[in-house]
């Protein structure tokens, strides 16, 4: 059994908490709603952690979990450790990792995937830091991740920034999975000849190439609403996909997938494109091609 405090109970922390404790850890949890926490402050929540302390970070990426590595840097002692699992940019993590060293005290980052199901499913977990750390924490990790072999579901990714390295490029991997099913589903619903979309992409969740976790999420999404048609096409980004094409630029590795996904994601936002406006406008122009009227 294993310690560890967590600070940050939102969709993602409240499930990673129920997770350890199932496992037989003791997690004891700070988080700024009161319904959910265990503890009143960062300061009670160290108070009740046993050194050497490990302390998991669940909080927005950013200034927020500068600000909360800050004031640990200040609770805790030499030899504890602060593990960072929330989405952050990957650069983030040597100006952490040097703040807390200062104090001898540990860090780690660790990229998280899973979502809402991992609780159920368990975490794919990329992990960056040093080796003594990471084998420190290592009956969290194994807790946290799927079950099976440890390789499958955990990676020591390499040195400080590794992890969130890992999962930055993982989650660019992930745009362009789910834009490719999202333009598969549209080609379908226009095509006159398929009479059962939902029918078809069902039926490729065996035996098919593109079988996949995300393929059968879209299936779930379709049995709830076989149209698609309480949603709107409005799709937000991370973060991630823009440090992934940021990386892709800086090391000169092509990336048309990803930035198509990306670019895509920005053109949802647009409900009145000035762009296509540009194109219908130039058509007209040098072609004569028939445009539509704003208001029309």
């Amino acid at each position: 059994m294993v310690q560890l405090g967590l600070i940050g109970l939102g969709k993602m922390g409240f499930n990673m908490r129920e997770r350890l404790r199932a496992a037989g850890h003791e997690v004891v949890g700070y988080d700024r709603n009161p319904d959910v926490s265990d503890t009143t402050s960062l300061e009670d929540l160290v108070s009740k952690l046993d050194a050497p302390r490990i302390v998991w970070i669940m909080v927005p990426a950013g200034e927020p979990t500068r600000q909360t590595i800050t004031e640990l840097g200040n609770l805790l002692a030499e030899g504890d450790m602060v593990i960072d699992g929330g989405n952050s940019k990957y650069t983030d993590d040597k100006l952490n990792a040097d703040l807390l060293a200062a104090k001898n005290i540990g860090y780690l980052d660790c990229g998280v995937s899973g979502g809402v199901w991992g609780k159920e499913n368990g975490y794919g977990l990329m992990v960056g830091g040093a080796a003594a750390d990471v084998e420190k924490a290592m009956p969290i990790f194994d807790a946290l991740r799927p079950d099976g072999p440890r390789e499958e579901g955990f990676s020591h990714a390499g040195d400080v920034g590794a992890g969130h390295y890992a999962k930055m490029i993982h989650n660019g991997i992930e745009y362009g999975m789910m834009q490719a099913f999202a333009e598969g589903f549209e080609l379908l619903e226009a095509a006159k000849v398929v009479k059962d979309v939902p029918a078809v992409i069902k039926g490729w969740q065996r035996g098919t190439v593109v079988r996949s976790w995300l393929l059968d999420l879209l299936v779930r999404a379709l049995d709830e609403d076989p149209e698609l048609d309480d949603l709107e096409g409005y799709v937000e980004d991370s973060g991630e996909g823009r440090w992934t094409l940021e990386e892709a630029i800086n090391n000169a590795v092509p990336a048309p997938v990803i930035s198509a996904a990306l670019f895509a994601r920005f053109a949802s936002r647009q409900e009145h494109s000035a762009a296509m406006r540009a194109v219908a406008a130039l058509r007209n122009q040098f072609g004569g091609h028939a445009v539509k009227k704003a208001g029309g």
